[in-house]
């Protein structure tokens, strides 16, 4: 009897991780790029704080448990996906998007995360090229506004 159960458990497992390698797969790219820009702002930003003398294990600390909560709200996004999905499909509703706040939210804070890199550049003494910024906070604007509150393109 205990075998049984042993194998109900690992096939539940082995289905969930199935699932959830089949969702991640549409979001690997987002996520290593999240990771990597994460990497290069807490340098920048520990590299910015030493040079302004504010440097602080304490401040260090605080950073790394602040992104190491990214993936719960990730997770959040992620959730709301599955939740839509599943009330779409209740209602006979089908769809092809099985990703969208998960991706919108590592896009968000792959975006925050960039401007945090441009400011602790700044403050490193790094000169920052304009159009870099401007793009950079654009692109924050776009994520963060509805799509009806942004400036629409006049048709002709």
């Amino acid at each position: 009897m205990a075998k049984v159960g042993a194998k109900s458990i690992q096939a539940v497992f082995s289905a969930a991780a199935a699932a959830l390698a089949y969702y991640l797969e549409m979001m690997a790219v987002p996520m290593i790029v999240l990771c990597a820009v994460m990497i290069v702002d807490y340098i920048t930003g520990m590299t910015a704080a030493w040079k302004c003398h504010k440097l602080s294990s304490r401040r260090g600390a605080v950073g790394i448990v602040k992104k190491l909560c990214y993936p719960a709200l990730i997770c959040v996004g992620m959730g709301v996906d599955w939740l839509l999905g599943s009330g779409l499909a209740q209602i006979g509703v089908q769809t092809d998007r099985t990703v969208f706040f998960g991706i919108l939210v590592t896009v968000w804070l792959i975006v925050n995360e960039l401007i945090s890199i441009l400011e602790n550049l700044k403050q490193i003494g790094i000169p920052l090229p304009g159009f870099l910024i401007t793009a950079v906070k654009h692109l924050k604007i776009t994520t963060e506004q509805p799509y009806t509150e942004q400036k629409e393109e006049p048709h002709e």
